[in-house]
């Protein structure tokens, strides 16, 4: 898979992307990230980004110009998917989302600041809008590592065991149930004997029940549509 991302303040992406399961599927070549400076694209000799909003509106808007020609450089080399806008206002990432874009080959992701993009932006070369939540952040570079995470954990080969994923919370639509580990007993603190059973059958009912009984009391809107 190759994501290119396009950004303000590439800096950020540098720790995030150089340690676990990113850096790991970067290594193996599973995944190639890359990070284009909006900056560089501006014909402004002051290499401004931003100006003001018509009509009146407070803040500051990122211009279309810088955008556009990172977008139709980076389109002249690569046949895109996706090309992905972070905004509030998109529709809010789910396990769904992340699954289908884990079989995409090409994806852009384009982070906003201020007050967000020129809506000739969105309008022209945006193909999907993603929010990862209600809330509003200081610039989508934070957003942006969420959703590429989101993402290649789930490419083929990046996570050891692969049949690790599909347990996950929101795989089937439902959270995950609760997990243990060594030792079975802590200050008197002790693992369900079910999973200590090594009844297979047994084991597995045991944990969708308790997948079903923890989506019903923390996540009831997920529980009706079963």
């Amino acid at each position: 898979m190759n994501i290119d991302i396009l950004t303000i303040f590439p800096d950020v992406f540098t720790s995030p992307f150089q340690h676990s399961i990113i850096k790991r599927a970067i290594d193996k070549g599973l995944v190639n990230i890359g990070l284009h400076d909006l900056r560089k694209y501006t014909n402004d000799k002051h290499k401004k980004v931003d100006d003001y909003a018509f009509g009146g509106t407070s803040g500051m808007v990122m211009t279309i110009q810088p955008i556009a020609s990172c977008i139709d450089h980076l389109k002249s080399q690569t046949v895109y998917d996706e090309i992905i806008y972070l905004t509030p206002d998109g529709e809010t990432l789910n396990q769904e989302i992340a699954n289908q874009l884990s079989l995409k080959k090409n994806i852009a992701i384009l982070c906003g600041h201020y007050k967000g993009v020129d809506q000739r932006v969105r309008d022209n070369y945006i193909t999907r809008e993603i929010s990862i939540g209600d809330y509003v952040l200081s610039g989508g570079e934070y957003a942006a590592i969420i959703l590429c995470d989101s993402i290649i954990r789930l490419i083929p080969g990046v996570i050891s065991d692969e049949t690790s994923a599909l347990s996950d919370s929101f795989q089937d639509g439902i959270l995950a149930a609760p997990v243990y580990t060594r030792p079975a007993n802590y200050n008197g603190w002790e693992v369900p004997a079910i999973l200590l059973s090594g009844h297979e059958a047994n084991i597995q009912k045991w944990l969708y029940e308790k997948a079903l009984e923890r989506t019903q009391k923390r996540r009831p809107d997920l529980y009706l549509k079963l």
